[in-house]
């Protein structure tokens, strides 16, 4: 019986010999390699596609580059992102930063060690001197898109602004003010000048507080300076002792003399006033006697008669036509009492 050409027959006589020949799984150690490499990759890539934002941040993301607005921002919490397509920006927004000028801190602890950076510290003054100032600013993020996006290199420009704004502060004083008595001021200056550059940079930054920590001479002129300072100190101590002592005898002085003034004021015033009611008073009497010579006469002779005979002592009043009354009297005893009475009045 005849086979039918082409039919299932045919694979009975087909050369499989001449099928071309595939390559071979490779085995044994590349294999193995090649394997843990990608599963490395696919982890990497899927672990780099989770992450983090602190409850003091706020992720900015950008998808090929590109920012798709404040909404698309990540709150705290876990969040995915495509690998390789999107890309992640950690900006603290409720953290205080802070930046040091003049010095860094290089440890922390009960004992701090800091690092000097001269070529910040060192600022020229307003009359021609040198001064070594250190000092720190407490600032916070406010507007996240701005603060990454509108400056490049914000923290070196942040820098650059903070130390500008210090020396031309510093510039337009003196060395004592620096050092001494114009810490406050250069500080409350700074900050304003600092805030007006970050606002017109566009930074997205406010500044909390500028903090002088030491201000210094240099090391070479700082036993003059202290030299000074002391003969300065002395001055001003002996200027306080000379106003206390000033303060303590010319107010009793001009209080002595206002008593004075006002003590012969009323004496003054007292003998006027007598005077005056004397005069009044003899005008008074001189009135009433024009009225009624005899009864005024009388009376006034009464009334001096009051006022002398009681300094007299014992009095005997007698008629002077009487006789015998001698024997009744104890002259010795009256005699002794004139007399003791004149003795007292010396």
């Amino acid at each position: 019986m005849a086979t039918q050409k082409g039919g299932p027959g045919d694979l009975l006589d087909f050369d499989f010999s001449k099928l071309p020949k595939f390559p071979r799984l490779p085995t044994g150690g590349a294999f193995r390699l090649r394997s843990i490499v990608v599963v490395v990759l696919v982890l990497v890539v899927l672990v780099s596609s989770f992450y983090t934002i602190e409850t003091d941040e706020v992720g900015i993301i950008l998808r090929l580059g590109k920012y798709r607005g404040t909404e698309n921002d990540a709150p705290p919490g876990l969040h995915f992102k495509l690998p390789l397509i999107d890309q992640l920006y950690k900006v603290p927004v409720l953290r205080q930063l802070k930046e040091e000028f003049g010095f860094r801190t290089e440890e922390v602890g009960v004992r701090s060690r800091f690092s000097d950076v001269d070529e910040e510290a060192a600022m020229l003054t307003g009359d021609a001197n040198v001064a070594v100032v250190e000092w720190v600013v407490q600032y916070r993020v406010v507007d996240p898109y701005r603060f990454v996006f509108k400056v490049r290199r914000i923290r070196d420009t942040f820098r650059d602004m903070t130390e500008a704004a210090m020396r031309q502060v510093v510039g337009d004083r003196t060395v004592n003010e620096v050092v001494t008595v114009g810490r406050v001021e250069i500080e409350t200056e700074v900050e304003k000048t600092l805030q007006a550059l970050c606002d017109q940079y566009d930074t997205g930054i406010r500044v909390d507080k500028v903090l002088l920590q030491s201000n210094n001479p240099p090391d070479p002129v700082k036993p003059s300076f202290n030299a000074v300072n002391q003969a300065e100190q002395d001055s001003n101590k002996l200027l306080n002792e000379a106003q206390a002592q000033y303060n303590q005898v010319i107010p009793r002085a001009r209080g002595e003399a206002l008593q004075a003034i006002e003590q012969a004021q009323g004496y003054a015033l007292q003998r006027v006033n007598r005077a005056e009611g004397d005069a009044a008073r003899f005008v008074a009497f001189y009135d009433e006697y024009r009225k009624a010579p005899e009864v005024t006469r009388k009376r006034i002779y009464l009334e001096t008669l009051e006022k002398v005979l009681p300094a007299v002592g014992k009095k005997l009043i007698i008629d002077k036509d009487i006789e015998g009354l001698v024997p009744l009297l104890d002259l010795k005893t009256a005699a002794a009492a004139a007399i003791a009475t004149r003795e007292g009045g010396r």
